[in-house]
C-alpha cells in the first residue's frame, strides 16, 4: 500500500480541490475556539483545523473536533513530560470551552507535532486514525503563515490519496465509489474502539458524495488495482484491525494523565453515541487506569463499543 502510480498532476488536482474546501468559511464557534487556542499557545500553533460531526452538521451544541498542528511539543505543552507523551503516543486530547454569545461553545482539542502528522497521513504505519478523519471534509481555521498553510493542504491532501486508495483495495472490483467508501469506513471504525451506529459510514459518506466521488477518482488517476493489490491491502488490513484497538487502549491510558477531565469526556461520548447513560462508579472516576479493564469490557459486553 505504499505505492502507487499517481503522477504529479493528479496530486496537485486533488490538492486544489483540499485547499478550496479547507479556506471556506466555518462557523462562528468554531473560529472562536480557535482564537482562544492562538492566544494561549501562540507561534506554538502551526495549524488549527475543524472537522467531524458538527462541521457536517452545522451544530455547535455538542463538542466541536479541533486538531492543532504544533512544530514545538515543549513551547507548546509548557512542560516536557507531556510534550514527550505527545511526542512518543500523538495526539494529546483536551477539552476546551470558550465564551460566545452569552453561553459556551465546547470543543475537543488534539494537538500533534506537523511532522508525526505528515507521517500519519501516509497510511504506512499501523494507525489508521489520523487519514480516516482527514479524508472527510475539513476547514483550516488559522495557519500561522503561507508555509504552515501549504503544509495542512498536503497533508489532508495525501490522507485523501491513503483513504481512496485503501477504500479501492478493500473493495471487490467493479465496486461504485460510494460502495467503496462506506467500505472503507467501516473498515476503519472497526479498526478502533468506536461507539458509532451501524449507519455511520453511510452518514458520513452520503453528506459528501459528490466529493467523495469526485476525489476517488482524481486520487487513483491512472492507478491500476487488481487482485494482487486486494489481496495484499486485505492482509495488510487485518492486522491494522488488531493493532489499532490496542493502539486506542494506549491512547485511553495515556488520556487519564493528560486529558483533563478526560474520563468524563469519554462517558459522554460514548452515551452520546450508544444512546443510552454509561454508569460508572465513584471510585471508577478517581482511578480511571486501573478500573478500565473492568469499564472496557462491560462497554464491550454491553454493545456500547465494538
Amino acid at each position: 500500500m505504499n505505492g502507487g502510480m499517481m503522477g504529479p498532476d493528479g496530486i496537485r488536482e486533488v490538492e486544489a480541490v483540499i485547499a478550496g474546501e479547507l479556506d471556506r468559511p466555518a462557523m462562528a464557534e468554531a473560529r472562536v475556539l480557535s482564537d482562544a487556542i492562538v492566544a494561549r499557545h501562540g507561534d506554538a500553533v502551526a495549524a488549527v483545523l475543524f472537522y467531524g460531526s458538527c462541521l457536517r452538521t452545522g451544530d455547535a451544541t455538542g463538542i466541536l473536533d479541533v486538531y492543532v498542528l504544533t512544530d514545538a511539543l515543549r513551547a507548546y505543552h509548557g512542560r516536557a513530560v507531556p510534550a514527550l507523551l505527545n511526542a512518543l503516543v500523538p495526539p494529546t486530547v483536551s477539552y476546551l470551552e470558550a465564551p460566545f454569545e452569552g453561553g459556551v461553545v465546547r470543543a475537543k482539542v488534539a494537538v500533534m507535532g506537523t511532522a508525526a502528522f505528515a507521517r500519519a497521513v501516509r497510511g504506512r504505519g499501523m494507525d489508521t486514525t489520523i487519514w480516516a478523519r482527514f479524508c472527510q471534509p475539513a476547514a483550516l481555521l488559522y495557519a500561522r503563515d503561507g508555509d504552515s498553510r501549504r503544509l495542512a493542504v498536503s497533508a489532508v491532501s495525501r490522507a485523501v490519496v491513503t483513504a481512496a486508495r485503501w477504500a479501492a483495495r478493500l473493495s471487490p472490483a467493479g465496486t461504485s465509489p460510494g460502495v467503496c467508501w462506506t467500505i472503507l469506513f467501516q473498515h476503519t471504525y472497526g479498526a478502533e474502539l468506536r461507539a458509532e451506529r451501524g449507519n455511520r459510514p453511510n452518514v458520513v459518506y452520503e453528506w459528501a458524495a459528490a466529493r467523495y466521488d469526485r476525489l476517488m477518482e482524481l486520487a487513483l488517476a491512472g492507478e491500476a488495482v487488481g487482485p494482487r493489490e486486494r489481496d495484499s491491502a486485505r492482509r495488510g488490513w487485518a492486522r491494522r484491525r488488531v493493532a489499532g484497538k490496542f493502539l486506542n487502549i494506549v491512547r485511553l491510558a495515556k488520556a487519564a494523565f493528560t486529558f483533563e477531565n478526560g474520563a468524563d469526556y469519554i462517558l459522554w461520548k460514548l452515551e452520546r453515541h450508544a444512546g443510552r447513560p454509561v454508569r460508572v462508579t465513584a471510585w471508577q472516576r478517581r482511578h480511571p487506569i486501573l478500573a478500565s479493564p473492568v469499564l472496557l469490557w462491560r462497554l464491550y459486553r454491553d454493545g456500547v463499543i465494538r
